[in-house]
């Protein structure tokens, strides 16, 4: 215990020491909700409008990058030697002849003030194609001293800002192969001295789906639970991200996929509580892609669309009955942003809503925004909400209860699954080939 004391008082010296407006250390930034503290944000740009800096990547990713002062840190497949992906026509959309980039996955590290290259390393072979996605999709995470990546082929991986390796971690050598159907592409979850690594299959194995946790500085287990699901096929696997919830003096890893949501305790990985309904009709595809988002002690749980599941902390066993808030229609790949009052949703062709938080009351008809297909997860900004489509354009909207379209902004890029950045007074784009840094000239 007094380990784990002296890890959350590192942790929080380490995020004081910059303002809040200055790191983006895990996927979905500080809170792990889409949501940044950044102000005065762009609100227009184009390929010369308003671009600060423009760089070459060696491939594509749907991995966001994350920032921590003046360094970038993100992963990508070695380059292939073949042209950059398009966005793809249905036919080729679930993989086809799109070129997954090369064998080699790398870590990168760039000067945030300019974007310039300061040193990459290796992360190991075996990218591949599975369906849109390579194997370079977990996004990394960082305390500010050290940073932790995990491949979609399994390799966990913790090195300094130096690019030193610490330690590295086979996840598939040590408990078995990942048996999901599309590949694996959670991001790690880091709390305090440990790495949450869930990893919920079933489409392609008859093992469980389990919970793990690792020591963040040696690579170890601490523990290790299995998640027990009902859901038949393809419908135990989540590509989701855990989130963090803290509530009445405990932490607690929320995961949502193989039709439940479930809550973990932290310290001993114990499953407290577990939401049911994610899949009323039973469907075997239900697999989740989308992340919960937690505000306060209220859990916004996607699934495969229908139905989104408003949940209230607290309880202990199965508290479907009395926990569950209300539910509405969602998104299926995109995640959605709240900021406690409002909910806000793009589903995957550009159909946009706004629910009231508290109660699931929709505030408006749906609304179509850019034409396109979106998997990137929404932003939330400088009182703005940003969504960006698989062609790189993003349509912003004014955070609020009315459809208020502010702008849509296209880049030349051609693809992109890679969900966007804010830090200070900057967003940062992943495309197929590059990336941005956007501000106000």
């Amino acid at each position: 215990m007094r380990h784990i004391l002296l890890g959350a008082i590192v942790w929080a010296a380490a995020i004081h020491a910059l303002p809040a407006e200055e790191y983006w250390p895990q996927w979905r930034g500080p809170s792990g909700t889409g949501a940044a503290e950044a102000g005065s944000l762009p609100t227009s740009w184009s390929e010369t409008e308003n671009v600060i800096w423009k760089v070459e990547l060696p491939s594509w990713s749907g991995a966001t990058p994350i920032i921590w002062g003046d360094r970038i840190f993100l992963t990508s497949p070695e380059p292939s030697g073949r042209t950059a992906p398009t966005a793809p026509a249905r036919a080729a959309r679930f993989g086809g002849s799109r070129d997954p980039g090369g064998p080699t996955l790398f870590l990168l590290c760039l000067n945030r003030a300019d974007g310039r290259e300061l040193w990459r390393r290796d992360l190991g072979e075996g990218n591949r194609l599975m369906r849109k996605q390579n194997m370079s999709s977990p996004s990394p995470v960082t305390d500010g001293e050290r940073l932790w990546v995990m491949t979609g082929t399994g390799l966990l991986r913790c090195f300094d800002f130096d690019g030193k390796e610490i330690w590295k971690l086979d996840v598939e050598e040590e408990y078995g192969k990942f048996g999901i159907n599309w590949g694996y592409a959670s991001s790690p979850l880091l709390w305090e001295d440990r790495l949450i690594i869930p990893v919920l299959h079933g489409m392609k194995t008859d093992e469980p789906s389990y919970m793990l946790a690792i020591d963040k500085a040696t690579g170890k287990e601490l523990w290790r639970t299995i998640r027990p699901t009902d859901a038949i096929r393809e419908s135990p696997d989540s590509y989701a991200t855990p989130q963090l919830l803290t509530y009445e003096g405990r932490s607690f890893a929320v995961m949502n996929g193989g039709d439940v949501v479930t809550a973990h305790d932290l310290l001993t990985g114990e499953e407290v509580w577990r939401v049911r309904g994610m899949n009323p009709r039973n469907n075997p595809s239900y697999r989740v892609i989308a992340s919960s988002v937690v505000i306060g002690d209220t859990i916004f749980a996607p699934t495969r669309v229908q139905p989104l599941t408003a949940i209230r902390a607290g309880g202990h066993g199965d508290v479907t009955d009395s926990h569950v808030l209300w539910r509405a229609r969602g998104s299926d790949v995109p995640s959605p942003v709240s900021d406690g009052n409002y909910l806000w949703i793009a589903d995957d062709r550009g159909v946009f809503s706004c629910i009231d938080a508290k109660t699931g009351e929709l505030m408006y008809d749906p609304q179509r925004i850019a034409t396109g297909t979106y998997s990137s997860s929404l932003l939330l900004a400088d009182g703005k909400i940003y969504a960006t489509s698989e062609s790189a354009t993003t349509t912003v909207l004014a955070a609020g209860p009315e459809f208020n379209v502010l702008a849509t902004n296209r880049l030349d890029d051609p693809y992109t699954l890679s969900s966007l950045i804010a830090v200070g007074n900057r967003i940062y784009i992943r495309t197929s080939a590059h990336l941005y840094c956007i501000g106000e000239e």
